[in-house]
């Protein structure tokens, strides 16, 4: 338990986050509008801490020519705030683009333009952020029986401090996902390692002869065309248990599954029919590709067979049973579905596309997590404004952008519903009396709350 110390109590924030990726971005930018319309109400405090040097989302997967799979307007904001001066189309504005960008017809920017946009939003609410702070502890602050605040530590290159709040918001991301028995090392990638790792290989002598990409969803599908453009000579093989990528349904009625109203669909469905809405429509998003990407692929693919020079393979049906390591490379060992055959492929790298998993949105709280309620799978429970059922001595509010995907379905991770997520939190804090827990939030003169 987290003691008072006399002269030396931290700062109490009425909302404090863990990670600074899109989620939380967009909730410091709900914050920073409700407080600016606030008039001479007192603004709820917030402050954001971020492991990362600064911000950055999938940097490994910013392909230069990879679009986004979501709509321009299903930005930080504009679902839950039009007239928001953050969002995309205000960001285009800054950078002298709009017109071009509306002369170029299309709804799926550039990946790496809206990373851009993401930075650009970050930066204009900067000032409720702390870079380079790993949150590595929250314990509980009891009075007379129940806990009051969360006291939060975080290190940093100063050393370790504590930040005390009322309500935590955890937006930790994903993590990425290797096969059992598979590690990451020099020449075994996970696809997020892809552009971190991939310009050493432009200068090795002697040049890249192969690669293996495995996975068959969009991610695995994109690095295959990178690596078999941006190595001429090389041969690049991809391996997947199916007999071919399949598309992504994008159809309009399919992707009524991300609309805002299909959360309250899902939150109140009984297991059953979340199964099937699940099984239904996880083609929308799980282990698909865009159905251009996957046109280009066999066209490029069909064209080398006709001219002999083959260097596009699929090895479909098939998987990868084995990596090792060896002195100048790695060996893939793959193994057919259908005969058993295996097959040794010497390359230079293997590249495992093979997913992401939420982080356990818990697994910072450790005793206040005793006071998390589970399901009767050992799942969290949420309620439907994103913040976890506790114990009622847990007068503290924890909620969740991710790892919700049990109780708020498929857009839990994604950015579809991300403004009206964070608009809902901020209702919640608002409803339940963000300041009612412990008295009036006092002011920092920092903005972080450091204690000293």
């Amino acid at each position: 338990m987290s003691p008072v110390l006399p002269g030396d109590t931290p700062v109490v924030h009425d909302l404090m986050g863990i990670g600074f990726g899109p989620s939380n971005v967009a909730m410091a930018i709900a914050l920073s509008e409700h407080n600016a319309r606030a008039g001479g109400q007192e603004p709820v405090t917030a402050h954001f801490f971020e492991q990362q040097p600064s911000f950055g989302w999938h940097r490994g997967m910013l392909i230069d020519d990879a679009t986004m799979q979501v709509s321009f307007l299903k930005d930080l904001v504009t679902l839950r705030n039009p007239a928001s001066e953050f969002s995309f189309l205000c960001y285009l504005q800054s950078r002298g683009r709009l017109i071009d960008f509306i002369n170029h017809k299309n709804l799926f920017p550039l990946r790496v333009e809206f990373h851009d946009y993401f930075e650009w939003a970050a930066a204009k609410v900067g000032d409720m952020v702390s870079y380079g702070h790993e949150v590595v502890a929250v314990t509980p602050f009891v009075h007379e029986g129940t806990v009051e605040y969360l006291d939060v530590t975080v290190r940093s290159a100063e050393g370790l401090s504590v930040h005390r709040a009322r309500n935590l918001v955890v937006g930790t991301g994903l993590r990425p996902v290797m096969p059992p028995g598979v590690e990451r090392g020099e020449r075994v990638w996970h696809n997020s390692d892809l552009l971190r790792k991939v310009d050493a290989l432009q200068t090795a002598s002697p040049s890249p002869a192969r690669f293996v990409v495995v996975g068959a969803g969009q991610s695995a599908a994109e690095n295959v065309a990178y690596l078999h453009r941006r190595f001429p000579r090389a041969e690049v093989c991809a391996v997947f248990s199916r007999y071919g990528y399949s598309p992504a349904d994008d159809s309009s009625f399919a992707n009524r599954i991300f609309d805002p109203g299909a959360v309250d669909d899902y939150f109140t469905a009984p297991d059953s029919v979340k199964d099937r809405l699940m099984a239904y429509h996880g083609n929308t998003n799980y282990s698909v590709v865009d159905i251009d990407l996957i046109d280009d692929l066999y066209r490029q693919m069909y064209q080398e067979k006709v001219l002999g020079t083959e260097r596009l393979r699929f090895l479909n049906v098939s998987r990868v049973t084995g990596v090792e390591e060896t002195p100048g490379g790695v060996r893939a060992a793959v193994t057919s579905l259908v005969t058993g055959e295996e097959t040794q492929l010497d390359a230079d790298v293997v590249v495992f596309a093979t997913g992401y998993r939420p982080a356990d949105p818990l697994g910072l709280l450790g005793e206040v997590a005793d006071l998390c309620l589970r399901d009767d799978e050992g799942r969290v429970r949420v309620e439907r404004d994103y913040r976890v059922s506790t114990d009622p001595a847990l007068r503290c509010g924890i909620y969740l952008q991710g790892g919700t995907e049990h109780t708020h379905g498929i857009t839990t991770s994604l950015l579809s519903n991300t403004a009206i997520r964070v608009g809902e939190i901020l209702e919640s804090l608002l409803e339940r009396g963000v300041k009612s827990a412990s008295g009036a939030a006092r002011s920092s003169t920092d903005g972080t709350g450091t204690k000293g």
